[in-house]
């Protein structure tokens, strides 16, 4: 199982180098939140993920747990690409405000409001179940701020688009389609 822990790490660092270089060339932000927030969950994550890949203590045995996890992994950095990319130059750190800001309602988004937020809480939890468990700690803390951040968005988003976003809202739910 040790190379199935490299190979979770592994796509975390890509996904993070991805990040960082994608969010180059999205547009210009107006108002909102700084990074620093958002820098600091991803320090966190970063931390907890390298020092549960040498915790003992919670680590996961067996085959199954660990294979479901990195498919978990895989699908939730998967979705959050896809939800990235789909949103283009319009991307922006959490609670951020665009120049020109455009209503994107299609592809993930026809999914789940917020499916970059649902994509990292998938494969945080899919590490947690592949790696160590304590990495359902960094889930419950990612959890909490991406729920704050999702709820200023909307507020947000309401103001920008006062007919179109309510509408949008009431037919796709906030992070688990179908559900929540």
């Amino acid at each position: 199982m040790n190379s199935l822990k490299i190979a979770i790490v592994a796509f975390w660092i890509a996904f993070w180098i991805y990040w960082g270089i994608s969010a180059l060339a999205a547009k210009q932000g107006t108002s909102g939140a700084r990074g620093t927030p958002m820098r600091a969950l991803i320090l966190l994550v970063l931390v907890v993920l390298f020092r549960v890949v040498h915790a003992g203590s919670l680590d996961v045995h067996g085959v199954v747990l660990p294979i479901l996890g990195t498919v978990l992994v895989v699908g939730g950095l998967g979705f959050a690409v896809w939800a990235r990319v789909h949103l283009g130059r319009n991307w922006g750190m959490p609670m951020t405000q665009k120049e020109e800001p455009e209503l994107i309602t299609s592809g993930p988004y026809r999914f789940v409001r917020h499916p970059i937020y649902t994509g990292i809480l998938t494969a945080v939890l899919g590490t947690a179940l592949a790696v160590n468990l304590l990495a359902l700690a960094v889930a419950a803390i990612a959890g909490a701020y991406f729920w704050h951040s999702a709820t200023v968005e909307e507020r947000n988003l309401t103001a920008i688009f006062p007919r179109a976003y309510p509408a949008y809202k009431a037919r796709t739910k906030m992070l688990i389609p179908f559900v929540l």
